[in-house]
């Protein structure tokens, strides 16, 4: 009854998960970066240089705003966010193709978002390597034109971007950060449920009554309401969300629940063990909240795992989320069954059943403490 009777907790528990997983869906739909503004600063002037700017600004990822005649001028446009990028054609740039010397065509990029430096290094790399087919046919000849299409491409392949064709941000980022979220709104509700009972019980966090005996009847019965609830949250982000969204959807159903069970469980029994650290209903939100940039982190989404110091790489095993993001994506993305993903699957009941411990443990202490205060 606490869960409907306090706004706060209801909050966390329904409001987050059904509307946090649409407002970061919608914010990253659009997937890639197209047009990004960019000026140049042509020093060369020759047909070749403006048949680069020519090729650069049609391609889909970047839109040539301004010619500039200095980079300092051209400075000024992206110190003013009115561009995001320079590509300074050097004076001997046509003069160097003519004497068979490699050139160079400086970039210079915005790094505040590492979107704009992809979109616009790709569209200047696709570009070169499009007008060195063009200089290598001048150069060669070609009779006929098959000649001609085997000197552009002496090895013909075919690129085929595996688990996300796209290549795009909300496919990389919001499948895991949709199992985060699930973890994040539980560790939320579950501490503000505690600061709640500790207010209304003069410290305990339980009340005072006979039938609160048995520390695991306490938590199991904790357990069985947030995983009713979270269960349903889950198959709500998998199935519609995804679909909504568009996004990769390649894993069964019933692989995806049985995932999901001890993904919950771990995530509600750790929550039930720190839930011992709050005292008030808003030490929820401080202990509790910065923990989402860094478990993201932790992950090994924005920085891979292997790459990581082994000090962190344990501390990331500590939370569900570390298995349960990698475990989701590899399910919605690449359509692995649970014997493709044993190890997380496994790990995440190992962790529940070491938080279950524990919570029974910490229980188990306030019911004793409990005890003791009544004989006084």
């Amino acid at each position: 009854m606490d869960i409907l009777r306090d706004e706060g907790i209801w909050l966390f528990i329904f409001f987050v998960p059904l509307f946090y997983p649409l407002l970061y869906s919608w914010v990253y739909n659009n997937e890639v970066v197209r047009e990004v503004p960019a000026v140049v600063v042509d020093e060369c002037g020759s047909e070749r240089s403006r048949e680069f700017i020519r090729k650069v600004d049609s391609s889909p990822d970047v839109r040539i705003v301004a010619r500039c005649r200095s980079v300092e001028e051209a400075r000024g446009w992206v110190m003013r966010h009115e561009a995001y990028g320079i590509y300074q054609i050097p004076s001997h740039f046509d003069l160097d193709l003519l004497q068979l010397r490699q050139t160079v065509v400086a970039l210079y990029s915005d790094m505040s978002s590492m979107l704009y430096y992809k979109a616009l290094l790709l569209s200047a790399t696709e570009v070169s390597l499009e007008m060195d087919k063009d200089i290598r046919i001048e150069r060669v000849g070609a009779a006929t034109a098959r000649d001609e299409e085997i000197t552009r491409m002496p090895v013909e392949y075919d690129h085929v971007r595996l688990y996300n064709p796209s290549s795009g941000f909300a496919s990389f980022l919001i499948p895991p950060v949709l199992m985060l979220i699930l973890q994040q709104t539980l560790l939320l509700a579950i501490g503000m449920q505690m600061g709640r009972t500790r207010e209304r019980n003069m410290g305990f966090i339980i009340p005072f009554n006979r039938l609160y005996k048995h520390p695991v009847t306490i938590v199991t019965g904790k357990m069985l309401v947030y995983l009713g609830i979270y269960i349903v949250m889950g198959i709500y982000a998998f199935a519609l969300v995804t679909r909504w969204f568009q996004l990769p959807q390649l894993g069964h159903y019933l692989t995806f629940l049985c995932f999901l069970v001890p993904y919950l469980l771990a995530c509600i029994f750790l929550a039930m063990t720190l839930s011992a650290l709050i005292y008030r209903r808003e030490d929820c939100i401080l202990i509790f909240v910065f923990l989402s940039v860094p478990l993201l982190f932790l992950s090994g989404f924005s920085w891979p795992e292997s790459a990581m110091h082994p000090f962190w790489r344990a501390v990331s095993w500590f939370f569900p989320s570390t298995f349960g993001m990698n475990g989701y994506v590899r399910i919605t993305s690449m359509g692995c069954s649970l014997r493709d993903i044993s190890t997380e699957w496994l790990a995440l009941w190992a962790q529940a059943a070491v938080y279950f411990t524990t919570a029974c443990l910490m229980y188990r202490r306030h019911i004793l403490k409990m005890v003791r205060t009544k004989e006084r």
